[in-house]
């Protein structure tokens, strides 16, 4: 009997049916695109965390920059001195060439004696020390001073002074070209695989750095780098004037992030080559557990006051461009436009079966007056929002599956830009920026998906048999308040 009276009265109102169906289709793809959008970015964002920090990282400990000490980075530039016996001396000139490793200009290094309190604070799994410095490369043509004989005759009245250009019949001294280019290193522990940078990141070819790899010129390359570079494994490389074996290279687990530097050596070779012996620039962290990590922080911020300690939610704040506005605008406009599209859809099944109630005085006064009670008048009426629900969430499902496949399909690309850092992968520096002579940042390309998950069908779900259920109870209400005595009236 009530499905018999279901069917009959859906058939028989199937514009209001559709109305509201269509009205919850479109709130209902509208919340599983906002959702399964909000996911990628947050997806998008770990990608761009762990290209910085490793899957196994925790905390950070770093050190806020302040003016450089003698001797290490952030000067004004990289100094380069030749002797006079250096470079490779031809007809047409001499050819310099000049590499340093240096502490990237902005970043603080601090004693590596840090580490040992770190590992002694309860709560700490393991903890690593990183060094990270820039490669830096001088190479360029000095050609010949000129040979003019008015040049000669001043030197040898005593005139300390070159002759000027145009003077003398010999013009004057100038041309050479020269390039300045950087390369990105990373001193890290060889026996920390689990932890630091080289957690975030797979073997490519060769193997990793171990244990045993302390002390020794090796030096692992990041897999795009070493490609763009021409460098296969069993090459050598030049780092800071030395030759460094390549004995493998790594790319990064995922698809839409790069490592975090172009080189990777080990922790006391980086601190040896570029004058920072005892000095590490960070310390990656891991908790013993998830819930452990606030009570870790605190207690390293209390026995390192003069270092800066990072979470992984610290540095999900330093992260800018499209891909923190994106994140930004869906946490906030699509959460408050969802929201108001759900209201709207409600109250449109709410009034349209209140209407239809109404419309209905006779018939349910009827059916009040042969003996039906209220309870059952409201189940009836119930049932009928409850099916326009449903048909309304299928409508749904299917159009949020088709906006989420359009995204996927488009695969809109976000830039994103971390707080300022070593140089990335792949960058070079010159006068004219980049490199050691600006604070630089890292910047990173991810690809937007849309993931769908099972949270997001059974959001769907809920959201039509929650619309359905309040349009139903209101409109059954509604109808159980009517009177037997109404019906008769309509009658008469």
């Amino acid at each position: 009997m009530f499905f018999t009276y279901l069917r009959r009265e859906l058939a028989g109102r199937r514009r209001q049916t559709a109305i509201i169906a269509v009205g919850m289709a479109l709130a209902i793809a509208l919340v599983m695109i906002v959702d399964a959008v909000s996911t990628g970015v947050r997806d998008a964002q770990a990608a761009v965390l762990e290209s910085v920090y490793g899957v196994g990282t925790d905390l950070t400990i770093s050190q806020a920059a302040g003016p450089p000490e003698e001797g290490e980075g952030g000067g004004p530039g990289v100094r380069f001195e030749f002797g006079t016996d250096d470079g490779e001396t031809t007809d047409d000139g001499t050819t310099l060439s000049n590499s340093r490793l240096t502490v990237d200009r902005g970043t603080s290094t601090f004693d590596a004696s840090v580490l040992d309190t770190v590992q002694g604070v309860d709560g700490v799994a393991a903890a690593s020390a990183t060094l990270s410095l820039t490669n830096v490369t001088f190479d360029g043509d000095l050609p010949e001073p000129p040979t003019d004989q008015a040049a000669g005759d001043q030197a040898a009245a005593g005139d300390g002074t070159m002759p000027a250009p145009g003077e003398g019949g010999g013009g004057g001294f100038g041309g050479g070209a020269f390039d300045v280019t950087s390369v990105t290193v990373t001193g890290v522990d060889p026996a920390a695989d689990a932890i630091g940078p080289l957690s975030a990141v797979e073997l490519a070819d060769g193997r990793g750095l171990d244990s045993g790899h302390t002390g020794e010129y090796v030096a692992v390359l990041d897999a795009e780098y070493a490609t763009t570079e021409g460098v296969a494994v069993g090459d050598t490389i030049d780092l800071g004037g030395t030759g460094f074996e390549v004995v493998g290279t790594v790319a990064s687990t995922s698809a839409d992030a790069a490592t975090a530097s172009n080189a990777y050596i080990p922790l006391d070779v980086a601190q040896s080559l570029s004058g920072m012996d005892g000095l590490v620039s960070d310390i990656s962290v891991q908790a013993a557990s998830a819930s452990d990590i606030p009570a870790v922080k605190a207690d390293l911020e209390e026995a390192l006051p003069d270092q800066t300690v990072s979470t992984q939610e610290d540095l999900a704040a330093s992260v800018s461009g499209s891909l923190g506005s994106a994140s930004s605008l869906i946490s906030s406009l699509g959460l408050w436009l969802s929201i108001a599209v759900l209201a709207a859809a409600f109250l449109i099944a709410i009034l349209f079966t209140i209407q239809g109630v109404t419309r209905r005085t006779r018939e349910f006064g009827t059916l009040k007056a042969i003996g039906w009670s209220n309870r059952r008048i409201v189940g009836q009426v119930a049932g009928e929002s409850l099916v326009q629900g449903l048909i309304g969430g299928a409508a749904g499902l299917a159009l949020g599956f088709i906006g989420i496949a359009v995204i996927n399909a488009i695969s809109p690309s976000l830039a994103t830009t971390s707080a300022p850092m070593a140089a990335g992968p792949g960058g070079e520096g010159g006068f004219g920026g980049g490199g050691p002579f600006a604070a630089t940042q890292q910047s990173t390309e991810v690809v937007l998906s849309a993931p769908v998950t099972l949270s997001v069908v059974a959001m769907a779900v809920g959201l039509a048999v929650l619309g359905g259920l309040l349009a139903g109870a209101i409109g059954g209400w509604r109808a159980s308040r009517l009177r037997p005595a109404e019906a008769l009236r309509s009658v008469a």
